[in-house]
């Protein structure tokens, strides 16, 4: 089976995010970039696909940025995918979803896929775009928040949440699925599989080379942009309730909600 990864760099969640002069974007330039971790989840399940059919067939690191994601799909590749594609344009960090799922699209054209595997959405804009875009900009269904899968018979068949529960869906492949917390745990790359992943190929497009026009995908061609970034006000700090006994804490609390915050 032949299976594409759409993986995404994003800061790491534990970075000290600090807004850029133009309140438009942050700084990027001590920032740790890292796998988006639901699509950590992706390669994961790739691998375990491939690995329950016995090793056949290939999965494809696919994604789209500027040289440093380069790291990211060498991670991919360490944990066991087999080939990496980057589609590298300084046009795709103004790119908004649609235009970075019309990047990924135009590239999966020349690239063999029975199923494609991304994260339900990625930790820095939390779009829940790409992936249902690309599924539709190729013409393949696409189910979201999968935490379990079986594949038999041409079929893909998907646990997947939903408010106060799960759905079983099931589709004909190819398809694309996105990938929950809970579906997997993900394997770390072994210092043999790093090794092994500075030999494997990883191949490097340009917008050109995909036939995508900049201009239609970058800041101009972008139906979404952000206006302002700011951080969130300071929160007035918790008061501690002091007193002998419980019961004279619980009426200094009650006291307080009633005569200062009003709330009761």
């Amino acid at each position: 089976m032949e299976i594409v990864v759409l993986l995404k760099q994003v800061p790491d969640t534990e970075t000290n995010v600090q807004i850029d002069d133009d309140n438009a974007g942050i700084k990027t330039s001590d920032v740790k970039w890292v796998i988006n971790p639901y699509d950590e989840l992706a390669v994961e399940e790739a691998l375990r696909i491939k690995e329950a059919q016995g090793g056949d067939g290939k999965v494809t690191i696919l994604s789209a940025g500027t040289e440093r994601v380069v790291e990211a799909i060498r991670t991919g590749l360490a944990m066991g995918a087999d080939e990496g594609v980057l589609i590298q344009d300084p046009a795709v960090e103004s790119s908004d979803g649609l235009g970075v799922a019309k990047i990924l699209a135009a590239a999966l054209k020349d690239i063999s896929y029975d199923l494609i595997i991304a994260g339900h959405r990625a930790v820095d804009d939390d779009g829940y775009l790409v992936p249902a875009a690309v599924a539709e900009l190729v013409g393949i269904p696409h189910v979201s928040m999968v935490v379990d899968e079986t594949i038999q018979d041409g079929k893909l068949r998907c646990e997947r949440t939903v408010d106060g529960g799960t759905v079983i869906m099931e589709a004909d492949l190819p398809a694309l699925f996105t990938t929950q917390r809970g579906i997997n745990d993900p394997r770390y790359a072994s210092l043999p599989g790093i090794m092994k992943a500075k030999k494997k190929p990883l191949q490097t497009r340009s917008l050109t080379d995909i036939g995508v026009d900049a201009n239609q995908v970058g800041a101009e061609g972008a139906k979404c942009s952000i206006q302002r970034l700011s951080f969130p006000p300071e929160r007035a700090p918790g008061q501690i309730i002091s007193g002998e006994t419980p019961e004279e804490k619980a009426a200094e609390l009650v006291r307080r909600l009633r005569e200062e915050a009003k709330v009761i």
